[in-house]
């Protein structure tokens, strides 16, 4: 059964363009411009009850310094009834939160969203007795990140 779900969760990643790196981000290929990815991001978080804290438009802050970057903008958004028992199994995680997803588009016109992995938070942190947390954590932000970028 648990190879089933893996090959399922492998599946669903490649459908939707998600490929982790080494670095502990994720990212998903969006369907959409920065702009509708970051709307329709803020609209699901808000749907399912998180809260969306603020968004910060870095490619605005670039402009008001005469300088230029493509569409850039970080979403943070999350909940304390899960980011508090993750700080509650270790402390430093409160340096990665709330979550946050980086929509921006690439050299070649691509836009994407990444997030931090939540296994990366794990060893980053040392979350061990939160592993039913991070579970949640981890199925939430695939789902978010989903629907933000056009796959569901």
């Amino acid at each position: 059964m648990k190879n089933r779900v893996w090959i399922l969760t492998a599946m669903v990643l490649v459908a939707v363009g998600a490929r982790a790196q080494d670095d502990g981000l994720v990212n998903v290929r969006s369907q959409h411009d920065v702009a509708t990815t970051v709307e329709r991001l803020v609209e699901i978080v808000k749907k399912k009850g998180l809260k969306h804290f603020t968004t910060i438009d870095h490619a605005a802050g670039a402009k008001s310094v005469g300088a230029t970057l493509a569409p850039t903008q970080l979403v943070l958004f999350g909940n304390p009834k899960i980011g508090t028992p993750l700080m509650n199994c270790g402390r430093t995680a409160a340096i990665d939160l709330p979550q946050k997803a980086l929509i921006w588009q690439a050299a070649d016109g691509a836009v994407w969203v990444t997030y931090n992995d939540p296994a990366y938070l794990n060893s980053r942190h040392q979350l061990g007795d939160c592993e039913k947390v991070l579970m949640k954590v981890t199925g939430a932000l695939k789902g978010l990140t989903a629907y933000a970028a056009g796959a569901k």
